[in-house]
Order: structure tokens, then C-alpha cells, then sequence
């Protein structure tokens, strides 16, 4: 056990590289399995400890789990499973978690589990509680869960840095968001960020999208920590962080600018994985860099223009539309792109389906005419009433304009615009935005007299986390209705749903009537936030 422990001890320090060579050289060497034959002949003579600790170093060393050994130091761990202390519990806890499902392992686990839900209450130790959450697994009842959750809190006072992180891969691996736990270990992290390398970094905002867990105070002092470090880092290493940021839906904006930056000042490092990943990342999060629009967009379009001969359709359509999304038309890609739309292959391709890519070449056309230079706001705008009806999420809403308004024939629902686009409500003011005025008698007016305001009911999802900054998609629309003449209001649902009667409609009331509300010819879309 000794021997083989060390072995183990010393193995993991190596590189994978390392780790490959070393591997072969240790099983083919002769004393190798001498020492595995003596552990076989002596599995049940052992003591509890140099079980566990065996079975852990042969797993972790690559011996196969189907071999005689594994097996059998697996059915004597059964076997001996009510002798173990706590220690043991732990260390078996960790190798199980390591290994595939099958029947002497499966019946091990079901054997751990019953023993885990006795002995959970004298069970002080975090680092031991999360080997055992780690085991656990997915398929632990809630009821154990809870239990172990109960028992981590009970220790939460005693927690360490190594442990908070550790605490978060096992929550994922349990698949249970426990928001006190996660909360303690996040301000843990916190106090400690400058001592995560930088793997860690990425799995513990991995680990909060894989268990749906927003903690703005966390996700800013991640953000705040690269922004500050921005220079020790590789600019892969970047896009890694923001890429991770990304799918959670969070704006690190002072990283994004920094590496704006990186990227306009040498682009060479951009292979097109990489020019994807960053034109998604930063047409999801509706950031523009400031003071550096223009030279950021032709330094992406540049790098676009250079991989468009051999770019495949789907990736050529997705960078094409992120660069939309943000106002800029890439005229190069999208000629490209209508080239092969009028030909029939951009829908033929594989990859994105079939709607979200027709959905995708409709926006891409919508931009290049609405985010023309030569665009002029139209006279007139075509509108349709697409239901008299409401989603009950906005039915509150309805019942609040109809409180406010004192009439439906005030304002408009359900409207349909060019473009595909769609508006919730549609009030009509005075061009000084004192007084609203009936739909029907604003229709023959021409639009230079009247204010249009455009209510959009939105998910808290549509924009960026923790803020009103609206999210890529929702902020071309509201781009785009700019250009048609509204003054946009985006209201989260979410919130407002939560409102009281009264509270719903003071707050269309301030919106509606707002003195603080610029005349729209001087609204303007702001290069960010």
C-alpha cells in the first residue's frame, strides 16, 4: 500500500505528457506487478485504511476497472464497508466518483449511500463532505442532499479557500444549487481570487451557469481581478474569461474595453475559433468599446474578410449577424452571404437550424437596410394589429394602461411592424409628450407631430445580468425601432409582475409622462450602457 501510494503521490505531480510516458514505463516494469499480484493475495487481510488508499493509487494510476484487481479490492470494500471511519468513507468517496458505473461498483455506491445517511450527522469534516456530495452524484435522493447540505452549513464558520472551491464542483457534480453554501463560498472566493489559478477561475463560472447561479458580487470581482491582471494573461486566456462571462449573461464591460484594446492593437492572434468566439461575446452583450468604435469593427471585419474564403456557411451567417447586431454592416461577408443565400446553400448547410438561421438572415437584411447611412426615418410606418388579445404576462399591463388612460382606444396592442418586428403596446403623444392622444385620430397624422412610444415586456433574460443593458438582440430591436420613429421603453416582466396595482401604474405613469424624457429626434443609441 505504501508503495503504491507513493507511486500515486508522485504520478499526479507530472504533466499529462508526463503522466503518459511514466504510466507505461511503470506497468511494464516487473515490480509493478509483483506488487498488484501481493495486494490481491492480501485484499482481505488488510486493514481498512490500506484498502481504501490501495484501490484509490491503482484507480488513479490507470489500472483498468475491469481488471481482476480492481474488482476484487472493489467486492472487499463492500464487504468491510461498516468498519470504516470517516477517513475511509472520504478517500473511498473520491475513487468511486472516478469510476463507471457497473455491478460491483453500483452495489458499493447503494452500500456507501445507506452508510453516508447514518453517519452524516457526526460528520464535521468539509473536505470529507465533499468527497461524499462528489459520490453521490446526480442520482443521490433529495432528502440525502439536503442532508448533506444541512451537515456543510452546519461547518460553514470553519470554511477554507481550498474547500469553497472545492464545494462548488461538488454542488455541480450533485446537481444542487444550495444558494447559503454557494453564497459562503463565493465570498470565500472572493477574499481569496488572487490565489485561484487561472483553471479554476474558469470552472468556478462554469460551475454557476451549470447550477444557474447568479452572484453579481462574485461575477464583478472575477471580472475586476482579470481587468486588473489583464496583462499577465494570454489573450486566449481572455477570451476564455469572456467567453465564460458570456453564457451567463454577465457585461464584464472594463474587460471588454481592455481587450477592445488588445485586439485592435494586434489582431494576428485571432484565427477564426477565436474571431467567432469574440464577435459572439460581444454582440450577446450589446458592448460597443468607447472612443473605439469604429477602429474595433473594421479591425473584426478585417479579420473576417481575411478567413472568407474558406469560412463554412453557418460560421460565415453567425459573424455576419453579430456584427450586425452591433450596428455594423460587414459589407464584404454579406455580400458573400447573399451570394450564397441566392443560391440556395446557406439553408442547405449543417449545423444551426433551420429557423434560427432564417431568423439570423432576417436580421441581417433588416440591418443592412435600417443601419444604412442612407436610411431616413420613414413619414409613415405600416402597422398591423396582430390580436385584440393579450398573454396573460401582460395582461397587468393592459388592465394598468386602461386604469391610466381611462380607455383601450388610447393606446395599441399587439403590433406588428415591417422588419418582423413586434410591439406589446403603442401610445401615441403630443410631440411635447404632455398628452396622449387616441390612436385612431393620430393614424392620418404625420409623424413629425406625434411622439410614438413603443412598450416592450421583456424577460429579465433579455438583458445583461444584474443591469437594464439590454442584451444583443433585444438591443437591435430597440435600435431599430428607434429608426422607425418610437421612443422605446423596455420594462422588465418580471418585475413589474411583482408590482402592486397601484405601484404598476404609477411606474407606466412616470414612463409614459416622464420630464426627464428626451424629444426623439434626440435620442440617439449610445455606444454603451
Amino acid at each position: 500500500t505504501n508503495c503504491l501510494t507513493m507511486v500515486w503521490r508522485l504520478f499526479r505531480n507530472l504533466s499529462e505528457d508526463q503522466q503518459r510516458y511514466e504510466k507505461q514505463l511503470i506497468f511494464e516494469h516487473p515490480a509493478f506487478v509483483k506488487v498488484c499480484q501481493q495486494l490481491l493475495r492480501d485484499s482481505r487481510r488488510m486493514t481498512r485504511g490500506d484498502l481504501v488508499f490501495s484501490l484509490h493509487a491503482v484507480v488513479n494510476l490507470g489500472v483498468p476497472q475491469n481488471t481482476l484487481l480492481v474488482q476484487t479490492l472493489v467486492r472487499v470494500c463492500q464487504e468491510k464497508l461498516n468498519q470504516f471511519d470517516n477517513r475511509c468513507i472520504s478517500v473511498l468517496a473520491t475513487t468511486l466518483a472516478g469510476l463507471d458505473k457497473d455491478k460491483n461498483v453500483s452495489a458499493l455506491q447503494a452500500g456507501l449511500q445507506l452508510l453516508v445517511e447514518q453517519r452524516i450527522p457526526g460528520i464535521g469534516d468539509i473536505f470529507v463532505l465533499q468527497n461524499l456530495m462528489k459520490c453521490m452524484g446526480k442520482d443521490a435522493p433529495v432528502f440525502l442532499k439536503k442532508k448533506l447540505e444541512f451537515a456543510v452549513l452546519k461547518e460553514i464558520d470553519h470554511l477554507t479557500f481550498p474547500n469553497a472551491l472545492r464545494l462548488f464542483f461538488a454542488l455541480v457534480a450533485m446537481n444542487y444549487c444550495s444558494i447559503p453554501i454557494l453564497n459562503a463560498c463565493s465570498k470565500k472566493i472572493q477574499e481569496n481570487v488572487q490565489d485561484a489559478p487561472f483553471r479554476q477561475l474558469i470552472f468556478i463560472l462554469e460551475a454557476c451557469y451549470n447550477l444557474q447561479y447568479r452572484n453579481l458580487e462574485l461575477f464583478s470581482a472575477l471580472a475586476d481581478y482579470v481587468s486588473s491582471t489583464a496583462c499577465l494573461w494570454d489573450k486566449r486566456q481572455i477570451i476564455l474569461f469572456l467567453s465564460a462571462f458570456e453564457t451567463l449573461g454577465f457585461q464584464p464591460s472594463e474587460l471588454m474595453g481592455i481587450f477592445a484594446e488588445k485586439v485592435t492593437e494586434d489582431p494576428e492572434f485571432l484565427n477564426l475559433k477565436n474571431l467567432l468566439i469574440v464577435l459572439r461575446v460581444y454582440s450577446r452583450l450589446n458592448y460597443v468599446p468607447r472612443g473605439q468604435k469604429h477602429r474595433f469593427f473594421e479591425t473584426l471585419d478585417s479579420c473576417l474578410n481575411k478567413y472568407l474564403p474558406q469560412i463554412p456557411n453557418t460560421d460565415l451567417l453567425k459573424a455576419a449577424y453579430a456584427l450586425c447586431i452591433l450596428g455594423y454592416l460587414p459589407h464584404r461577408a454579406i455580400d458573400e452571404l447573399l451570394q450564397k443565400d441566392s443560391r440556395d446553400e446557406l439553408l442547405l448547410s449543417d449545423g444551426l437550424y433551420k429557423e434560427q438561421k432564417e431568423m439570423m438572415l432576417r436580421c441581417v437584411k433588416a440591418c443592412m437596410e435600417l443601419d444604412s447611412p442612407s436610411f431616413t426615418k420613414p413619414g409613415f410606418v405600416l402597422t398591423e394589429n396582430f390580436s385584440s388579445l393579450v398573454s396573460l404576462s401582460l395582461r397587468k399591463a393592459q388592465e394598468a394602461l386602461i386604469e391610466l388612460l381611462g380607455d383601450e382606444n388610447m393606446f395599441r396592442q399587439n403590433v406588428r411592424l415591417p422588419y418582423k418586428y413586434h410591439i406589446d403596446f403603442e401610445i401615441v403623444m403630443d410631440s411635447e409628450r404632455k398628452k396622449v392622444l387616441p390612436i385612431a385620430a393620430t393614424d392620418d397624422h404625420a409623424d413629425s407631430s406625434v411622439q410614438r412610444l413603443a412598450f416592450l415586456f421583456v424577460p429579465l433574460a433579455a438583458f445583461c445580468v444584474g443591469t437594464t443593458h439590454p442584451q444583443g438582440k433585444l438591443g437591435m430591436k430597440k435600435r431599430h425601432l428607434n429608426k422607425l420613429g418610437y421612443h422605446v421603453i423596455l420594462v422588465p416582466n418580471k418585475k413589474f409582475q411583482e408590482m402592486t396595482k397601484e405601484d404598476a401604474v404609477e411606474f407606466l405613469k412616470g414612463k409614459i409622462y416622464s420630464e426627464n424624457a428626451l424629444p426623439f429626434s434626440e435620442v440617439t443609441v449610445q455606444d454603451n450602457n
